[in-house]
């Protein structure tokens, strides 16, 4: 119980820095709203704000408080004024958390008096949406009942309106994960598709990803109206080697600071100037650690890659004592598990043994009777494939005796007779007289007659001129057909 209330005062620090609201009770209101959840309860504040807001990018107008500082120290940039005013150094030893409180400057009187408001009016706006949805479930059925909770839903900012293809998106993409992706098409429209790898996702997806991957989140702030934001995207951003040291040694993420999340992340990292670039890290009690402010304003790409190669060298040891201490707990998991697993592999092998103990016996028994099962029906098959054989053979010689006495006596010598000469594939020659009337065919009984291709298809080829008998010339007679007083014929075996 106590690290649960500890928890919530945490989140309740969190979003009282980040949107500025003083009243304790108030915002533990909006926090229990949105159940606890610190992204949608920040994304809803900061989605109340007017968009014509001059309080965002670098053409606002400062805060009194600003001003009086600038005039205290004539002479200085805007980014000493500001960083004097904020108390915030471009040293690594002094660590800014992002949860500070966000100045004046940020939520105007409008601003506030508009939050309050519909702060003032979201019970009522809650308490008439249920009735709506208690009513029509009663009088109209399922089918309204199931519009109005679709309504309700949209209230508490679930779903709004989101239709594709006539379907409503049940789990629609997170506000601030479109804003990146919206950004990134937008920058490589503008810029190209070469820069630094720049994450799809809301701010803090692409610090648990960095975190994961023990290594520092580069933060890009872009003011497409400011003069200096085109020559830093092309020349420094953009830049051979600034991208390939941001690709290997930090996760990227990039907004616009006229989105939600990017106007929140300017407020919050309190860029006075543009182009604004930031380097962070998590810290404890689910706070943001601001490790450097890389440059306010138009730098070079080898002023931008010392800045961030002195980051990198200056923070290197944090990440990799952090390497180091997750790997000693995977280690330390991964041997607990392995010690698990060989007690279990122990165990189950008593247990196998036992069982193979009595499977002996039955499995010998069982392969007794198979084998003898087995050599019944191999010794039944071979009687059966020598029957078969048997009758094949039979059948292929009442074949042969069929064709042998279809061709009839050899005929004498004669005018009328043709000689044929037949060369078999395996050399063998066989000689046989035909009446010149007798067909093709006759010829085919012949071959057939020998027995030699009995299970396979040829054809009668001769050589000059080259001319294959076949289905269409077997009822030619032989003196028709060219083969008339001699000829010879070789058998073509046809492949299966």
């Amino acid at each position: 119980m106590a690290d649960s209330m500890e928890s919530l005062e945490h989140k309740l620090a969190y979003f009282h820095d980040a949107t500025g609201i003083q009243d304790l009770a108030l915002s533990t209101q909006i926090l229990e709203a949105h159940g606890w959840n610190l992204d949608a309860a920040i994304s809803a504040m900061v989605d109340m704000r007017p968009r014509d807001s001059a309080a965002i990018g670098p053409a606002s107008a400062p805060h009194p408080d600003e001003q009086q500082a600038a005039a205290a120290a004539p002479g200085t940039s805007g980014r000493t004024a500001s960083s004097s005013h904020y108390a915030v150094s471009a040293q690594h030893e002094d660590e800014l958390l992002l949860a500070s409180e966000i100045n004046g400057h940020v939520a105007t009187n409008h601003i506030y008096s508009t939050l309050l408001w519909k702060l003032v009016t979201l019970p009522f706006s809650i308490i008439r949406g249920s009735y709506n949805i208690m009513y029509s479930a009663m009088g109209m059925g399922m089918s309204i009942a199931g519009g109005a909770i679709s309504y309700s839903l949209g209230a508490l900012r679930w779903s709004e309106g989101r239709v594709a293809d006539g379907r409503a998106s049940l789990l629609p993409l997170p506000v601030g994960a479109a804003e990146a992706s919206s950004f990134v098409r937008n920058f490589e429209r503008e810029y190209g598709d070469y820069h630094p790898h720049f994450q799809t996702t809301t701010f803090m997806d692409a610090l648990r990803r960095a975190t994961a991957e023990f290594k520092l989140l580069f933060v890009y702030l872009h003011s497409p109206e400011h003069v200096d934001s085109p020559a830093f995207c092309e020349r420094t951003l953009c830049a051979e080697a600034v991208v390939q040291f941001v690709n290997e040694n930090f996760v990227s993420w990039g907004a616009d600071v006229r989105s939600s999340e990017g106007f929140q992340m300017s407020n919050s990292l309190r860029a006075s100037t543009f182009p604004f670039c930031a380097v962070v890290m998590s810290s404890s009690n689910q706070r943001i650690a601001l490790l450097q402010q890389v440059l306010e304003g138009l730098k070079s790409a080898s002023e931008l890659l010392a800045i961030l190669q002195r980051v990198v060298e200056e923070q290197g040891s944090i990440l990799v004592a952090a390497r180091a201490d997750q790997e000693e707990r995977t280690l330390n998991r991964r041997l607990r598990e392995e010690q698990d697993v060989a007690y279990r592999a122990a165990l189950q092998a008593d247990q196998e043994r036992e069982q193979r103990r009595q499977e002996e016996a039955e499995r010998a028994a069982r392969e007794a009777a198979e084998a003898e099962t087995k050599r019944k029906e191999e010794e039944a098959a071979a009687a059966e494939a020598a029957n078969i054989a048997a009758e094949r053979e039979a059948a292929l010689e009442r074949r042969r005796q069929e064709k042998a006495i279809s061709l009839g006596l050899e005929p004498e010598k004669g005018p009328n007779v043709t000689q044929v000469v037949i060369r078999f594939p395996n050399g063998e020659r066989r000689e046989r007289r035909f009446h010149c009337s007798a067909t093709v065919q006759s010829v085919y009984d012949y071959v057939d007659s020998l027995g030699s291709f009995d299970v396979v298809k040829y054809s009668l080829v001769s050589n000059f001129p080259r001319t294959v008998y076949d289905q269409e010339k077997l009822s030619l007679p032989l003196k028709d057909a060219g083969l008339h007083p001699h000829a010879s014929l070789f058998v073509q075996v046809e492949e299966s």
